[in-house]
C-alpha cells in the first residue's frame, strides 16, 4: 500500500462557488419571492360553530329534563300503605268509631266464613286448659 499524506497531495475543488455579495442581497431576494397578501386566519370556533351550538343545545336540554323530572314529578297522591301506617301510628280514632263509620258493604267484604265443627272446638278446649278459664270468666 502506498503512503498517503494529506498535506502533500493536491486537493480537489468542489465545483460550487458563491457569487460575490450573494449573502448581502439574500434576504431581499427571499422577501421578493414571498406572496404579497397574507393568508387568511381561520378560527376553530368559526369553522365548527354549528357543532358547538348543537352540543350546547343538547346539554341544556338534558339539564332541563333532569331538573323537570326532579321537581315536577312529586305527586300529591298518597299510596295506601303510607295512609294505613299513618292512621295506625298517629290516629286518635278508636276502633268503635271506625266500626260506626263502616257501611254494610264494607262489613260484608270483611266477613270471614269459618266452618267450625264441634269436634274441633272440643279438641281445642281439651288441649288448652287456659282457654277454658278465659271462656268461663
Amino acid at each position: 500500500m502506498k503512503e498517503f499524506k494529506l498535506d502533500k497531495e493536491p486537493k480537489i475543488n468542489s465545483g460550487f462557488t458563491t457569487p460575490e455579495a450573494y449573502f448581502d442581497s439574500f434576504s431581499e431576494s427571499v422577501l421578493k419571492q414571498l406572496p404579497k397578501s397574507e393568508a387568511k386566519e381561520i378560527s376553530l370556533f368559526k369553522t365548527r360553530r354549528k357543532w358547538y351550538y348543537a352540543v350546547a343545545a343538547v346539554l341544556v336540554l338534558m339539564l332541563s329534563i333532569s331538573l323537570y323530572i326532579k321537581y315536577e314529578t312529586n305527586s300529591n297522591e298518597i299510596d295506601s300503605k303510607t295512609l294505613e301506617d299513618y292512621i295506625t301510628y298517629h290516629s286518635s280514632i278508636t276502633e268503635d268509631e271506625i266500626v260506626n263509620l263502616l257501611e254494610t258493604e264494607d262489613l260484608e267484604k270483611m266477613k270471614i266464613d269459618l266452618k267450625l265443627k264441634n269436634e274441633d272446638l272440643e279438641e281445642t278446649l281439651l288441649n288448652n286448659a287456659e282457654l277454658e278459664q278465659y271462656l268461663i270468666n
